[in-house]
């Protein structure tokens, strides 16, 4: 079974589309939201599709607590964790090859995948940059063999993810590529470069790409080499 994990903050704009994707997928499946007192509508949504656990603490909820809380609960044999403003095209071709590639290689630990913008939302600095970044990410896992995986789509054992103890929730940001770091020392990583899906850039095209690309270099440098987030806050984009 695969367990779908999406953390939440006012995200009722977008979660509708992949909430119905998920639903849409063949497998044996169960889908988590993980909210952190959203103030719309997007627990009313969530809870037409999924589980939904709710942040109730005063203190604001990191991405990180977010998807450990969704880990917690989930019993799938994979975790997939997956942004709120993502879409998987053709869902029910995407992971059986997704399981089929772990299960050709029983030492993989955790799976990533190709990210683009949305085509009608597309820039030219988009392309050119999540080209970049794709390609990086590939040589990283596939042949230099560090981990690196953007936190829109990361598919991992749920073995191996209780073992690393989840995410690092002392990370504001980057706890992402931290996570995939660190797994790669215990098994293998892996980019599947002919799997692709979809986001909306909002970020990058909200505050540019200049200030976007330093944050995520720095907060990547941060939460590697000094387990702490560059970032003191990781704004909310909506």
């Amino acid at each position: 079974m695969i367990s779908f994990i999406v953390p939440t903050k006012n995200e009722e704009k977008v979660i509708k589309k992949i909430l119905q994707c998920l639903s849409s997928y063949h497998g044996e499946k169960e889908i988590i939201v993980s909210d952190g007192q959203s103030t719309d509508n997007t627990v009313l949504i969530a809870k037409k599709y999924a589980k939904v656990l709710e942040h109730k603490e005063t203190e604001r909820q990191k991405i990180s607590e977010g998807k450990n809380k969704g880990a917690s609960i989930a019993q799938g044999e994979y975790l997939v964790f997956i942004d709120a403003d993502v879409y998987i095209p053709d869902i029910n071709s995407f992971f059986p090859k997704t399981l089929q590639i772990f299960e050709s290689n029983k030492d993989l630990v955790g799976l990533t995948v190709p990210i683009r913008v949305f085509r009608d939302q597309e820039t030219f600095a988009d392309k050119i940059i999540f080209s970049i970044l794709n390609f990086c990410n590939f040589i990283l896992n596939n042949y230099f063999k560090k981990g690196a995986a953007i936190g829109e789509f990361q598919m991992i054992k749920r073995g191996i993810f209780q073992k690393a103890k989840g995410y690092n929730e002392n990370l504001v940001a980057g706890e992402d590529y931290e996570f995939f770091n660190r797994i790669a020392k215990i098994g293998k990583t892996y980019f599947a470069k002919d799997l692709t899906i979809y986001h909306t850039g909002r970020r990058a095209h909200k505050i540019g790409w200049p200030k976007l690309l330093m944050e995520w270099f720095f907060n990547y440098l941060s939460a590697v080499f000094r387990g702490g987030s560059y970032s003191k806050e990781w704004e909310v984009i909506r």
